[in-house]
């Protein structure tokens, strides 16, 4: 990889699925030379996850490209050597076992940086490294639920709803993980020592859980789900539905919004009813559901084209993706035949571009192996004997 402003900083990745991918997919996409590690196994769930050419979901395709692939049998001592080896020039080491299981590989954190003191070594896990639940299996509907996100997640009187954004998987084990690999990898470029990174999933989920945890320390409760400021407690700030069956988002809060928005509406008698609660706030809530109801979301969106008081059509994706913003903003990039989203961070002096597609298994083992020092015998026999 070439341009980046991560160029030259190398990546062992032994993560799957989701979060750890997408955490090493932003360095990739930054330039960094991502390493992917797989066994000889089923290697990567994700690449069975869902339709895609050639058996390859469009799922595994879009979260690894730009990584170079290595298969390596991490079990039998010759893979750990190779791993090792690896290790001694690596700058970033991620992956996303339970706690225990690289040092019981002989790969682990304490192993690594005997050899490599700047070593970063980043494990994401869904509980971290300690605490009763370290050992315990996880998903991202477990995340959410265990930090008190799910049970604000739904209108009021309803059963929490999922959300169709990983919350866990992508706040927490990717860009979480992002951000600790790369404040660690500074700081080694700094001092010359690198760091262990514990990112739990939850943690991140809990982390982040702010007004919540606001109204617990101001108020000693929280509001119930559906009742909150922003969930459904204030007449405008919410979703309200058109005669088309589409929404439309409201959140004209702040005093000069609300005014243009009442203007605009033709209801200006509703300047003075602002941040109504209770009573007040079901009565000004009924007028506005009346008011979008009368009329499909096309006329709103062009009525409030250039009203700028916080009121935006909700788009499917497809209709997202076509929008003239993020079209300017350049959000999706093509590469293998398909659409996959671009980097969400613009930075001068770098084009992001897709350089190489998600790999096949192993499809740079002998490229791999040739940089760290193995000659083409050794690389052939360890390819005939499935360590690679």
């Amino acid at each position: 990889m070439t341009g980046g402003p991560l160029r030259g900083v190398r990546v062992l990745d032994l993560s799957r699925l989701l979060p750890g991918p997408v955490a090493t997919l932003h360095l990739a996409d930054m330039g960094a030379d991502v390493v992917k590690i797989e066994d000889h196994g089923a290697g990567d769930y994700a690449r069975t996850m869902g339709d895609g050419p050639e058996g390859v979901s469009l799922f595994y395709r879009a979260v690894n490209r730009n990584k170079r692939g290595l298969r390596l049998d991490l079990k039998r001592p010759e893979g750990r050597e190779i791993f090792l080896r690896l290790a001694r020039t690596a700058d970033v080491v991620v992956e996303s076992f339970r706690p225990g299981v690289t040092d019981r590989l002989g790969i682990g954190y304490q192993t690594l940086r005997a050899t490599n003191p700047q070593i970063v070594y980043c494990a994401i896990t869904g509980y971290g490294q300690n605490g009763p639940l370290a050992m315990a299996a996880g998903h991202d509907l477990n995340y959410i639920a265990l930090a008190g996100v799910l049970d604000q997640i739904g209108v009021a009187g309803g059963r929490p709803a999922i959300p169709n954004l990983q919350i866990g998987d992508l706040l927490g084990g990717a860009m979480s993980a992002a951000m600790g690999i790369l404040a660690a990898l500074f700081d080694a470029q700094r001092c010359g020592q690198g760091r262990f990174v514990d990112v739990a999933m939850s943690d991140a989920v809990l982390a982040h859980n702010l007004f919540p945890l606001f109204a617990l320390e101001s108020d000693g409760a929280v509001p119930p789900r559906g009742t909150d400021t922003l969930t459904g407690g204030e007449a405008g700030y919410g979703v309200y539905a058109t005669a088309d069956g589409r929404y439309m988002a409201v959140a004209p809060l702040e005093e000069k919004f609300w005014r243009i928005f009442c203007e605009t509406v033709g209801h200006p008698e509703w300047i003075a009813r602002r941040g109504a609660r209770g009573d007040a706030a079901t009565g000004l809530r009924n007028g506005l559901e009346a008011l979008f109801a009368s009329r499909p979301q096309v006329y709103w969106r062009e009525l409030f084209a250039e009203a700028d008081c916080c009121v935006t059509p909700v788009l499917s994706v497809g209709e997202a993706l076509a929008h003239p913003q993020f079209v300017a903003r350049g959000m999706t990039a093509r590469s293998a035949g398909f659409r996959q989203y671009a980097p969400p961070v613009k930075l001068s002096g770098w084009q992001f571009a897709v350089e190489r597609p998600a790999p096949l298994p192993g499809a740079h083992s002998a490229e791999i192996l040739g940089e760290a020092g193995y000659d083409a015998a050794d690389i052939d026999r360890l390819l005939a004997a499935n360590v690679v």
